[in-house]
């Protein structure tokens, strides 16, 4: 299992669009939830900060070591893709977390496999 935790900075600005882009995700969860299957993505949560006058995104997954790298020709991924060249600044690096620890039972394991 792999698990990541990434933050990302949003464009000054665009703090309205990613409301509306939260809110697209709660009301289409289904579609969500049908692209989370195929990239066998257990677990995948945004969380939002605002710090400094700045705006952040950080998001958190669990999946399996074997997911696909892109599911083609899925109307949500492309939203996703859109969302990201829009909103997201690409003059701060990603900063991605180390997990020094993982902790979840043998049996939750278990039934996301």
């Amino acid at each position: 299992m792999r698990v990541e935790l990434t933050k990302f900075r949003v464009k000054p600005g665009k703090s309205e669009r990613v409301d509306e882009w939260f809110e697209y995700m709660h009301n289409h969860m289904d579609d969500v939830l049908l692209g989370l299957e195929g990239e066998k993505m257990y677990v995948e949560t945004i969380f939002r900060e605002r710090f400094d006058n700045r705006e952040y995104l950080y998001w958190y997954s669990v999946q399996d070591d074997d997911n696909p790298e892109a599911i083609e020709d899925a109307y949500i991924d492309q939203k996703h893709i859109d969302f990201m060249n829009e909103c997201i600044d690409k003059t701060f690096r990603p900063d991605d977390m180390e997990a020094e620890v993982m902790m979840m039972p043998e049996k939750v394991r278990d039934v996301m496999k």
